[in-house]
């Protein structure tokens, strides 16, 4: 199904502090059966690139392993298909008369796959051991506006103080300053329960990890292989898993699992290499899903290398790119040249927003000459391997080339799983491929994830490690906005400074290719590009 709307109404509802109080079903999905049970049984395989890092919701901030996170664990809130928060998950309601200080109200019976239960403790314990960087979990910086997180940071406390158990199914949370959008914030992975078997050994469960989604683990996770997963019959949710199991299969490299695909061995590959578009439609038929979803595609730079620290030098590498033609040639016109650095399904987007996203070659040679870059040394060009990205990669360093005289050097060698850490260390040496999609529907999380400090890794996704205080200080007063028309306002000043310092060059907006073999139905994509897995049917 199509990702088009616009998500006004979460942003709207959540600022306006007129949240939704109690449990709603699970939206316009009919593929549901209601607490526990689930559906007609059968398992099904799917396609996961190497995930990042363990298993672990706080640590898990890729879309690799967010796919099992998804499986494994349901958290406090969901999302309809329109983006409006939905209370379809462990909240019963998520309540504050200032925006800064909140009461999360849990409801009753949730467990985690081990029996032990889903209640205050358990999510409390979560946030304040991901929020801990002594701990450097990759999802720590969305807990950083919490109360107590400084002190966190600067090693004067173990624990958020903006944290209180109330009871069982009660804890209150204080923020540093309001923020309207936390019902939404906390739909996210980082914000997922965990049970006490985790703090026993948190090694060991990125491996054999215990959560409270429709799904349980009935394997260890092996690296370069998976890990399979049985129905959890004793979910609580609304959303129970309608297959009695299902099994993550790891591979290196995204046209093999597409070959697998169509030979029968996997059931579901989510995206497709882009060299296959056209041939996959007319194969799989009505099992080709096309989707419009949150993504932008980005070409980042190393904001920390000297070569790449002038914006001139971003601005004009920016310009010297033709994306139309690279989504015609390379994507099958399935990728939308990109000029803004919101997406559009989300109120916020400017068309134009982006000026130095304009193709403009004689601008690009005049911005490079003012800075004085030195074109005899080639650019490299950084993207994990195995992606479908050398294709597209290469029409980028070509249009480098032939646009602005600059070689390039491909650097497309490492696994997924090597290619992030590379970039956590500030290894990149020149522009690299990054891919974005929203936490939550709304324009913020295009911004305070990728360009504030506070989002540096390894608790964070700013790659390109750009700092603005004028950009933070910007997001810090929409963050605390009365209004939806205020906060989207501040968060567009923002944008433009953003645009106008370029620490990364959006490219593309996105669609994505799914196939699914005719062992399964009901495969739907949802929000955040993901299968909906408790959905899949098998036929």
């Amino acid at each position: 199904m199509a990702f088009n709307k616009r998500p006004s109404a979460l942003v709207a509802t959540a600022l306006a502090g007129a949240l939704l109080l109690s449990a709603c079903g699970g939206g316009s999905d009919d593929g549901g059966s209601g607490s526990g049970g689930g559906g007609g049984g059968g398992t099904f395989t799917a396609y996961i690139n190497e995930p990042k890092s363990p298993l672990v919701p706080g640590n898990t901030t890729e879309s690799e392993g967010a796919k099992v996170i998804a499986a494994l664990w349901t958290g406090l809130v969901g999302f309809a298909e329109d983006g409006e928060v939905e209370y379809s998950g462990v909240a019963e309601s998520i309540e504050s008369e200032d925006n800064q200080n909140w009461t999360i109200t849990l409801k009753d019976g949730w467990t985690f796959h081990d029996g032990t239960p889903v209640d205050a403790q358990s999510f409390v314990d979560a946030w304040n051991y991901t929020a801990n960087p002594q701990n450097a979990q990759d999802g720590g910086s969305y807990l950083s506006r919490i109360a107590g997180f400084a002190e966190l940071e600067a090693g004067t406390a173990t624990e958020l103080s903006g944290l209180a158990v109330v009871d069982d199914l009660t804890f209150t949370v204080q923020l540093q300053t309001p923020f309207a959008l936390f019902p939404a914030v906390v739909g996210y992975d980082a914000f997922n329960p965990l049970p006490d078997v985790f703090f026993e050994d948190p090694d060991a469960f990125g491996t054999n990890p215990v959560g409270n989604g429709p799904f349980q683990a009935d394997s260890e996770y092996v690296p370069g292989q998976g890990i399979t997963l049985t129905r959890y019959d004793d979910y609580a949710g609304e959303d129970a898993a309608q297959a009695d199991g299902m099994e993550f299969i790891v591979y290196a490299d995204q046209a093999t699992a597409y070959t697998d695909a169509q030979d029968g061995n996997v059931d579901i590959v989510d995206v497709i290499p882009p060299d296959v578009i056209s041939e996959a439609e007319s194969e799989f038929g009505d099992r080709f899903i096309n989707t419009e979803v949150s993504q932008i595609t980005y070409l980042g730079f190393p904001t920390y290398d000297q070569r790449f620290a002038d914006p001139r030098v971003r601005q004009a590498i920016s310009m010297a790119i033709d994306r139309d033609a690279i989504s015609t040639a390379i994507f099958e016109g399935t990728r939308t040249a990109a000029d803004s650095f919101i997406s559009p399904v989300v109120d916020g987007y400017r068309e134009g927003a982006c000026e130095y996203c304009t193709f403009d070659v004689d601008a690009a040679n005049a911005l490079l000459d003012e800075a004085g870059f030195d074109r005899s040394q080639p650019v490299n060009l950084w993207f994990n391997a195995g992606g479908g990205h050398d294709a597209w990669m290469e029409a980028v360093g070509n249009q480098l080339r032939q646009n602005l005289d600059v070689d390039f050097s491909l650097q497309g060698s490492l696994d997924f799983a090597q290619y992030l850490p590379l970039g956590e260390t500030r290894g990149f040496t020149g522009p690299f491929r990054y891919g974005w999609s929203f936490d939550y529907p709304a324009a913020e999380s295009y911004l305070t994830p990728l360009f504030t400090p506070q989002a540096f890794p390894p608790i964070g996704s700013n790659y390109p490690f750009y700092d603005n205080p004028e950009v933070t200080d910007l997001i810090s007063q929409g963050d605390q906005a009365a209004t939806e028309e205020e906060a989207i306002e501040l968060y567009q000043q923002a944008e433009d400074l953003i645009a106008e310092d370029m620490p990364m060059a959006p490219l593309f907006f996105t669609q994505i290719q799914t196939v699914h073999t005719e062992n399964v139905s009901n495969v739907r994509i949802d929000l955040f590009q993901r299968p909906v897995w408790s959905e899949v049917t098998v036929n």
